[in-house]
């Protein structure tokens, strides 16, 4: 007989008992009452179900080895990996050009639109448009008139 495992409590709640197992804790309930795991022991004077120390070993015994406790295997899914969202390299400003700031923007949404472009295209086409300046316009209406502007010229 092994000696008992010192770093595990003498009792834990329901929801630590599942998050033990990496299981939620609706899951948990699911897979107790599908007789995966043993149901809680409720203790008289807290009047509360708990997982003492020999249902904790059982419960992470049957996690590690997918054997239930009805004896039949039982297959876990794996968790799914965090995919991490690459980033798309800003295009940088051809030689000798500087990026305009209060054009940079137009230029992102409207590339971001499926639109494909250059800086000095929409720079002219801003110019064209608004021959006076941008400065004041609704920057929806400036990146809609510049993707309809452009959008013409490619056909």
């Amino acid at each position: 007989m092994s000696a008992p495992n010192k770093s595990i409590k003498a009792a834990v709640s329901v929801s630590e008992m599942a998050e033990l197992c990496e299981v939620s804790r609706s899951r948990w309930y699911e897979l107790v009452d599908a007789g995966v795991f043993p149901a809680p022991v409720v203790i008289l004077p807290i009047k509360r179900p708990v997982y003492d120390r020999s249902l904790i070993e059982k419960c992470l015994q049957i996690r590690e080895t997918g054997i239930s406790l009805g004896g039949w295997p039982v297959v876990w899914n794996r968790k799914r990996k965090k995919t991490s969202l690459t980033k798309q390299k800003a295009t940088p400003p051809a030689k000798g050009q500087t990026a305009d700031p209060l054009i940079e923007p137009i230029f992102d949404a409207v590339k971001a639109l499926g639109l494909t472009t250059t800086m000095q295209a929409v720079t002219d086409a801003v110019a064209a448009i608004y021959p006076t300046g941008i400065e004041g316009q609704d920057q929806g209406d400036l990146i809609r008139k510049t993707f309809l502007y452009l959008q013409g010229k490619r056909t």
